[in-house]
């Protein structure tokens, strides 16, 4: 049997509503060279794994208990037979036919080892979930390409320079199989795309982001969820980058301030329905937000072995 170009790995769990819109978008991808679709499914019990079967995706299913972002994903790409892997979320969409070509073209320059395409809101989405989507990296129009080729080392970089500079998102993106043979993601509780991308960047290769690519996902957090996902991602900067996002309390005062700003203004412009709502709901959210970036980057909020026990996406 001849081996596809392109393999699709797929951590699933409970994610029959979410599969509903995946599977359909994929199966309209137009891209040469064949697609299989690999998933790793966490013992769920509602309808996913019959989804995926009727898909004809290649299923193992493995406790949830073991689920680990790093970990669960090299387990998967271990049943993948293609040359480029495709790392999706079970809740993302591609948008258009065209988002696996797109994806793929990046591997055309053969220094590149990953590649990660755009991530923007659905169009239901509330107006503060959409504001906090299309503030991101991956929200933008312009095509990146980073290497080490003028740079000594990520030593060289302040915190801050490092953490924007190894950005990877497993949300929507790609890497080439035979360096993610050599390369699999280190099997952390959280951040193991970002721990790639600089062993990658360090091995020698290239990233690329790609904004022809683009995919539709979006959080809806409840203040709580926001607290939890802000601290975490924090804790995370301090730990490996060594960068404290909300170093003190005025800058806590002043992400506050930003975040609501930045909200009202989002407001003011867009069509979306529900803008009353978000109006009171953004102090709630954002305080529990830059809250949460404050803790996880003094530590204050420690998991059982001392710090964040998950990344949430």
């Amino acid at each position: 049997m001849t081996a596809p170009r392109l393999s699709i790995l797929l951590p699933t769990y409970n994610g029959a509503a979410d599969l509903e819109r995946l599977l359909p978008a994929l199966a309209r991808q137009e891209v040469d060279g064949g697609v299989e679709l690999c998933a790793i499914d966490s013992s769920s019990t509602d309808g996913t794994r019959a989804l995926l079967e009727k898909a004809g995706a290649s299923i193992e299913v493995i406790p949830k208990s073991e689920f680990r972002h790093g970990a669960t994903r090299n387990r998967c790409a271990l049943r993948a037979r293609g040359e480029i892997l495709i790392f999706l979320s079970q809740d993302v969409v591609p948008d258009g036919p065209n988002f696996l070509a797109e994806l793929a073209s990046a591997f055309a320059d053969p220094r590149t080892a990953g590649a990660y395409g755009r991530v923007l809101p659905f169009a239901d989405d509330d107006p503060l979930t959409a504001r906090t989507v299309l503030d991101l990296p991956e929200a933008d129009e312009r095509e990146l390409v980073r290497d080490l080729d003028h740079v000594a080392g990520l030593h060289e970089l302040s915190g801050d320079e490092r953490a924007r500079f190894v950005r990877f998102n497993n949300v929507a993106s790609a890497i080439r199989a035979d360096v993610f043979r050599a390369i699999p993601f280190p099997d952390l509780a959280f951040g193991e795309d970002f721990a790639w991308a600089a062993r990658a960047l360090t091995a020698g290769w290239r990233l690329r982001f790609v904004p022809g690519a683009i995919a539709r996902h979006a959080h809806h957090y409840s203040p709580k969820k926001a607290y939890e996902r802000y601290r975490v991602d924090a804790a995370f900067h301090r730990l490996v980058h060594g960068h404290r996002l909300r170093p003190s309390v005025m800058s806590l005062a002043r992400g506050f301030a930003f975040e609501v700003a930045a909200d009202l203004r989002f407001l003011a412009r867009t069509d979306r329905p529900g803008k009353l709502y978000a109006c009171v709901r953004s102090p709630i959210l954002r305080g529990a937000q830059v809250l949460g970036q404050w803790v996880g980057s003094h530590g204050f909020a420690a998991g059982p072995r001392g710090e964040a026990t998950g990344r949430m996406r």
